[in-house]
């Protein structure tokens, strides 16, 4: 996604920003008369993060999912509840995809290369990869009381939705500072409320999966809800003449290798935009179109052809931008 902003005349439009998850966050608000100045909202923002970080992150050894990641089979830990609460999204979101969507697979990740111990990047040895199967599955994963618990040595890595709930607790943030009119992103996911001073929405493109360039496939206007696109177009290696992305089906052990090259979803919460569009993007083409249809999930698809790209939204997406321009 790219963001598309202007401004108008009179009330100001405050733009900050810095790095966050290997990225870049960003916010844009409308600063309201008497609201707070920019350097107030980039240290609350910042401070979201790091705490999101020092919960959630898989790059550093210290955080409270690392220290877990790092304990054997059969054990337990105390977790702060944000943590619990992306475990039981998580959770849902795996057992409505049959488990194709799991918070688990970093072992795969890493042993494709794509992980955060990954050495290299190449198609695994089928023993090993068996091996590691055993090591996955959101099923081994549970909640007692205040405690994150594990029946295998399992590794958990929430970068399919940890972005997206950070996204949701700095727009809550900004409602709480009084700003109700902004444009908040994290790691490319975000959140839009209100409307700039000159009247115009806040504008999202949705971008054309190339590596290449930037090529607006469409633009939206996004008042109140999150937006997410995953794609397997950026983050991949080729071996042998055959392409292998980041985006893993657990079921299979493998990344995903249908014709859906990226997918947005449009939620209330950044969240579950995210971990919604990350579950389609798996599910591929068809089994992911009957999924949006079934729950009325927003969903706009775009899939390679022989001849390109081709797009298409379903009836959720298009109610909600029904009279905008494509």
């Amino acid at each position: 996604m790219a963001l598309l902003a202007g401004c108008g005349a009179g009330e100001r439009v405050e733009r900050i920003a810095g790095p966050t998850m290997g990225s870049t966050w960003s916010v844009q608000y409308v600063r309201p008369a008497g609201g707070p100045v920019a350097s107030t909202v980039k240290a609350e923002v910042e401070a979201i993060l790091a705490e999101v970080d020092r919960q959630m992150s898989t790059y550093r050894s210290d955080s409270d999912i690392e220290r877990f990641n790092g304990l054997p089979a059969h054990s337990c830990q105390p977790m702060p509840e944000p943590v619990l609460h992306l475990v039981r999204v998580g959770e849902q979101l795996s057992r409505d995809s049959d488990g194709a969507f799991d918070l688990t697979v970093e072992p795969l990740l890493d042993l494709w290369g794509f992980g955060p111990q990954g050495r290299q990047e190449r198609v695994p040895d089928a023993t090993v990869l068996a091996e590691v199967r055993q090591r996955v599955g959101h099923g081994f994963l549970r909640i007692e009381g205040g405690q994150l618990c594990k029946d295998v040595a399992l590794h958990v890595d929430f970068n399919s939705i940890a972005a997206g709930y950070a996204v949701d607790r700095i727009a809550d943030r900004l409602a709480e500072l009084g700003i109700g009119s902004y444009l908040a992103e994290a790691t490319g996911e975000l959140k839009a409320a209100g409307r700039k001073p000159d009247g115009a929405p806040w504008r999202i493109a949705l971008e054309e999966p190339r590596d290449d360039r930037q090529v607006a496939e469409r633009v939206i206007a996004v008042d109140g809800y999150g937006v997410s696109t995953s794609g397997d177009y950026r983050h991949y290696f080729e071996q042998d003449g055959q392409r292998y992305s980041h985006t893993f089906d657990a079921r299979l052990g493998r990344p995903i290798g249908h014709t859906l090259a990226s997918v947005t979803v449009v939620h209330p919460s950044a969240l579950m935009a995210d971990g919604l569009s990350t579950l389609l993007l798996i599910l591929g083409p068809d089994a992911g179109w009957d999924y949006a249809k079934k729950h009325d999930v927003a969903a706009f698809f775009v899939m390679r052809a022989d001849t390109g790209f081709v797009t298409r939204s379903n009836p959720a997406f298009d109610h909600l931008f029904h009279g905008q321009p494509d």
